[in-house]
Protein backbone atom coordinates (compact mmCIF):
# COMPACT_ATOMS: atom_id res chain seq x y z
CA UNK A 1 0.00 0.00 0.00
CA UNK A 2 1.57 3.21 -1.02
CA UNK A 3 1.11 6.65 0.67
CA UNK A 4 2.82 9.48 0.81
CA UNK A 5 6.35 9.88 2.07
CA UNK A 6 7.71 12.91 3.41
CA UNK A 7 11.53 13.76 3.51
CA UNK A 8 11.54 13.45 7.02
CA UNK A 9 9.51 9.96 7.32
CA UNK A 10 10.73 7.04 9.88
CA UNK A 11 9.66 4.27 9.81
CA UNK A 12 10.07 1.29 12.59
CA UNK A 13 8.53 -1.96 13.80
CA UNK A 14 7.85 -1.85 17.41
CA UNK A 15 6.64 -5.41 19.58
CA UNK A 16 6.08 -6.47 22.90
CA UNK A 17 4.87 -9.45 24.88
CA UNK A 18 1.78 -7.09 25.98
CA UNK A 19 0.27 -3.84 25.50
CA UNK A 20 -2.48 -1.93 26.68
CA UNK A 21 -3.92 1.15 24.51
CA UNK A 22 -7.11 2.93 26.40
CA UNK A 23 -8.72 5.76 26.99
CA UNK A 24 -7.08 8.15 29.80
CA UNK A 25 -10.35 8.22 31.60
CA UNK A 26 -10.37 4.51 32.64
CA UNK A 27 -6.68 5.27 33.70
CA UNK A 28 -7.55 6.94 37.06
CA UNK A 29 -7.84 3.82 38.97
CA UNK A 30 -9.43 0.50 38.96
CA UNK A 31 -9.66 -2.14 36.06
CA UNK A 32 -8.56 -0.99 32.35
CA UNK A 33 -9.42 -2.42 28.96
CA UNK A 34 -7.40 -2.38 25.81
CA UNK A 35 -8.70 -0.99 22.68
CA UNK A 36 -7.87 -3.31 20.07
CA UNK A 37 -5.17 -1.05 17.85
CA UNK A 38 -2.83 0.93 18.92
CA UNK A 39 -3.58 5.40 19.65
CA UNK A 40 -2.17 7.97 17.81
CA UNK A 41 -0.59 9.13 21.13
CA UNK A 42 0.61 5.91 21.99
CA UNK A 43 2.68 6.02 18.71
CA UNK A 44 3.88 9.57 19.47
CA UNK A 45 4.82 8.27 22.83
CA UNK A 46 6.78 5.62 21.94
CA UNK A 47 8.55 8.27 19.22
CA UNK A 48 8.89 10.64 22.45
CA UNK A 49 11.14 7.68 23.97
CA UNK A 50 12.52 7.26 20.85
CA UNK A 51 14.07 10.90 19.86
CA UNK A 52 11.89 13.99 21.13
CA UNK A 53 13.32 17.59 20.95
CA UNK A 54 11.07 20.74 21.60
CA UNK A 55 11.94 22.14 18.44
CA UNK A 56 9.93 19.16 16.77
CA UNK A 57 6.57 17.74 16.55
CA UNK A 58 6.01 14.53 15.38
CA UNK A 59 2.26 13.61 12.86
CA UNK A 60 1.90 9.41 12.85
CA UNK A 61 0.94 9.06 9.29
CA UNK A 62 0.09 5.21 9.17
CA UNK A 63 0.57 2.01 11.49
CA UNK A 64 0.12 -1.80 10.45
CA UNK A 65 -1.17 -4.52 12.07
CA UNK A 66 1.23 -7.60 11.97
CA UNK A 67 0.14 -10.22 13.85
CA UNK A 68 -3.61 -11.39 14.92
CA UNK A 69 -5.31 -9.13 17.62
CA UNK A 70 -5.37 -11.10 20.90
CA UNK A 71 -6.65 -10.19 24.57
CA UNK A 72 -6.04 -11.39 27.07
CA UNK A 73 -7.39 -10.37 31.29
CA UNK A 74 -4.57 -11.13 34.06
CA UNK A 75 -5.24 -10.18 37.66
CA UNK A 76 -3.14 -7.19 39.24
CA UNK A 77 -2.86 -5.57 42.02
CA UNK A 78 -2.50 -1.62 41.34
CA UNK A 79 -1.41 1.48 43.88
CA UNK A 80 -4.62 3.69 44.51
CA UNK A 81 -3.65 7.20 45.01
CA UNK A 82 -4.57 7.21 49.10
CA UNK A 83 -2.30 4.68 49.11
CA UNK A 84 -1.80 0.89 49.42
CA UNK A 85 -3.13 -1.59 46.56
CA UNK A 86 -6.20 -3.49 45.03
CA UNK A 87 -7.09 -6.30 43.04
CA UNK A 88 -8.42 -5.25 39.61
CA UNK A 89 -8.25 -7.26 36.36
CA UNK A 90 -6.92 -5.78 33.24
CA UNK A 91 -7.39 -6.63 29.66
CA UNK A 92 -4.50 -6.68 27.58
CA UNK A 93 -3.40 -6.92 23.96
CA UNK A 94 -1.22 -10.19 23.62
CA UNK A 95 1.61 -10.54 21.66
CA UNK A 96 1.56 -7.51 19.63
CA UNK A 97 3.81 -6.34 16.58
CA UNK A 98 3.23 -2.81 14.59
CA UNK A 99 4.69 -1.13 12.20
CA UNK A 100 5.12 2.84 11.94
CA UNK A 101 5.25 5.14 9.81
CA UNK A 102 6.07 8.90 11.14
CA UNK A 103 7.40 12.15 10.20
CA UNK A 104 7.78 15.64 11.87
CA UNK A 105 7.67 19.33 11.09
CA UNK A 106 9.01 22.58 13.23
CA UNK A 107 7.00 23.39 16.08
CA UNK A 108 5.97 27.32 15.62
CA UNK A 109 4.90 27.35 19.13
CA UNK A 110 8.25 27.82 20.51
CA UNK A 111 9.66 30.78 18.79
CA UNK A 112 11.99 31.03 21.45
CA UNK A 113 13.46 27.85 19.91
CA UNK A 114 13.71 28.47 16.36
CA UNK A 115 17.48 29.19 16.26
CA UNK A 116 17.50 25.39 16.94
CA UNK A 117 15.57 24.19 14.16
CA UNK A 118 17.94 21.42 11.40
CA UNK A 119 15.57 19.27 9.33
CA UNK A 120 18.29 17.07 8.39
CA UNK A 121 20.39 16.92 11.25
CA UNK A 122 17.43 15.67 13.43
CA UNK A 123 15.93 13.06 10.73
CA UNK A 124 19.50 11.67 10.64
CA UNK A 125 19.21 11.60 14.44
CA UNK A 126 16.06 9.85 14.26
CA UNK A 127 16.81 7.35 12.19
CA UNK A 128 20.55 6.40 14.17
CA UNK A 129 17.60 6.41 17.51
CA UNK A 130 15.51 4.09 15.86
CA UNK A 131 18.16 1.76 15.29
CA UNK A 132 19.63 1.76 18.93
CA UNK A 133 16.22 0.80 20.09
CA UNK A 134 15.69 4.39 21.35
CA UNK A 135 17.01 7.20 23.92
CA UNK A 136 14.87 5.67 26.94
CA UNK A 137 12.36 2.43 27.31
CA UNK A 138 9.86 1.95 25.19
CA UNK A 139 6.39 0.96 26.65
CA UNK A 140 3.06 0.13 24.21
CA UNK A 141 0.40 2.60 26.07
CA UNK A 142 1.47 1.89 29.85
CA UNK A 143 4.47 1.30 31.56
CA UNK A 144 4.33 -2.68 32.59
CA UNK A 145 3.96 -3.16 28.91
CA UNK A 146 7.52 -2.65 27.76
CA UNK A 147 8.65 -2.39 24.04
CA UNK A 148 11.28 -2.97 21.70
CA UNK A 149 11.72 -1.15 18.56
CA UNK A 150 13.80 -1.85 15.60
CA UNK A 151 13.73 0.20 11.76
CA UNK A 152 12.01 -1.72 9.53
CA UNK A 153 10.80 -0.98 5.42
CA UNK A 154 7.03 -0.03 6.17
CA UNK A 155 4.91 -2.26 4.57
CA UNK A 156 7.21 -5.06 3.93
CA UNK A 157 6.71 -8.46 4.83
CA UNK A 158 3.54 -10.41 5.93
CA UNK A 159 1.49 -9.04 7.80
CA UNK A 160 -1.54 -11.43 9.60
CA UNK A 161 -4.95 -9.20 7.89
CA UNK A 162 -3.08 -8.69 4.63
CA UNK A 163 -5.98 -10.77 2.99
CA UNK A 164 -8.71 -9.85 4.96
CA UNK A 165 -11.69 -8.26 2.98
CA UNK A 166 -13.50 -5.33 3.37
CA UNK A 167 -12.38 -2.85 6.25
CA UNK A 168 -12.80 -3.29 10.20
CA UNK A 169 -14.15 -0.14 11.91
CA UNK A 170 -13.14 0.38 15.68
CA UNK A 171 -15.90 2.91 16.66
CA UNK A 172 -15.34 6.11 18.58
CA UNK A 173 -11.82 6.05 20.45
CA UNK A 174 -9.46 8.22 21.49
CA UNK A 175 -7.31 9.89 19.50
CA UNK A 176 -4.98 11.72 21.24
CA UNK A 177 -4.38 14.78 23.61
CA UNK A 178 -3.51 18.57 21.82
CA UNK A 179 -1.09 20.36 24.85
CA UNK A 180 -0.92 24.29 24.09
CA UNK A 181 2.86 23.96 22.98
CA UNK A 182 1.42 21.95 20.11
CA UNK A 183 -1.65 23.66 19.33
CA UNK A 184 -1.88 25.20 15.44
CA UNK A 185 -5.47 25.90 14.90
CA UNK A 186 -6.73 29.35 17.08
CA UNK A 187 -9.42 27.63 18.60
CA UNK A 188 -7.60 25.36 20.41
CA UNK A 189 -4.78 27.54 21.64
CA UNK A 190 -3.88 28.38 25.08
CA UNK A 191 -6.16 25.29 26.06
CA UNK A 192 -5.76 21.52 26.63
CA UNK A 193 -7.68 19.38 23.96
CA UNK A 194 -8.79 15.61 23.88
CA UNK A 195 -9.54 14.55 20.96
CA UNK A 196 -11.52 11.64 19.17
CA UNK A 197 -12.20 9.95 15.69
CA UNK A 198 -13.64 6.65 14.28
CA UNK A 199 -10.25 4.33 13.15
CA UNK A 200 -10.59 1.92 10.32
CA UNK A 201 -8.09 -1.01 9.52
CA UNK A 202 -8.07 -2.12 5.90
CA UNK A 203 -5.93 -5.11 5.29
CA UNK A 204 -4.02 -4.41 8.52
CA UNK A 205 -3.31 -0.36 7.56
CA UNK A 206 -4.75 2.52 9.58
CA UNK A 207 -4.17 5.97 8.23
CA UNK A 208 -4.55 8.22 11.53
CA UNK A 209 -5.58 11.68 10.53
CA UNK A 210 -3.96 14.91 11.75
CA UNK A 211 -4.69 16.40 14.94
CA UNK A 212 -6.24 19.06 13.25
CA UNK A 213 -8.51 17.20 11.05
CA UNK A 214 -10.01 15.92 14.15
CA UNK A 215 -13.06 17.77 14.70
CA UNK A 216 -14.64 15.58 17.65
CA UNK A 217 -12.96 17.32 20.60
CA UNK A 218 -13.67 19.17 23.65
CA UNK A 219 -11.65 21.53 25.31
CA UNK A 220 -10.83 20.44 29.20
CA UNK A 221 -9.25 23.35 30.73
CA UNK A 222 -6.47 26.52 30.38
CA UNK A 223 -3.40 25.96 29.76
CA UNK A 224 0.28 28.06 29.20
CA UNK A 225 2.91 27.32 27.52
CA UNK A 226 6.14 26.94 29.71
CA UNK A 227 8.68 28.80 28.00
CA UNK A 228 12.53 27.94 27.57
CA UNK A 229 15.36 30.33 28.69
CA UNK A 230 16.58 32.37 25.38
CA UNK A 231 20.07 31.95 26.25
CA UNK A 232 21.37 28.44 26.36
CA UNK A 233 21.64 27.06 30.13
CA UNK A 234 25.30 26.81 30.35
CA UNK A 235 25.58 25.16 34.21
CA UNK A 236 26.83 27.25 37.17
CA UNK A 237 26.78 30.34 35.58
CA UNK A 238 23.57 30.41 36.24
CA UNK A 239 23.89 30.25 39.91
CA UNK A 240 25.05 32.86 42.41
CA UNK A 241 28.68 32.99 43.44
CA UNK A 242 27.84 31.25 47.16
CA UNK A 243 26.32 28.18 45.34
CA UNK A 244 28.92 27.54 43.32
CA UNK A 245 30.86 27.36 46.48
CA UNK A 246 28.23 25.33 47.80
CA UNK A 247 28.07 22.87 44.68
CA UNK A 248 32.16 22.41 44.39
Amino acid sequence: MEEKKFRNTVEFQVSGDYALFSDPVTRVGGEKFSYQIPTYEALKGILHSVFWKPTIKWIIDEARVMKPIQMETKSIRPLVYNGGNELAYCTYLKDVTYQVRAHFVQNKNRPELAHDWNENKYHNMAKRMIERGGRRDIFLGTRECQGYVEPCEFGEGTGYYDGAPGEIAFGFSYHGMTYADEAELEEDRGKLTVRFWNPVMRKGYIKFCTPEECVKKRHLHAMEIKRFPDKKFSGLEEFGKGEQDEFI
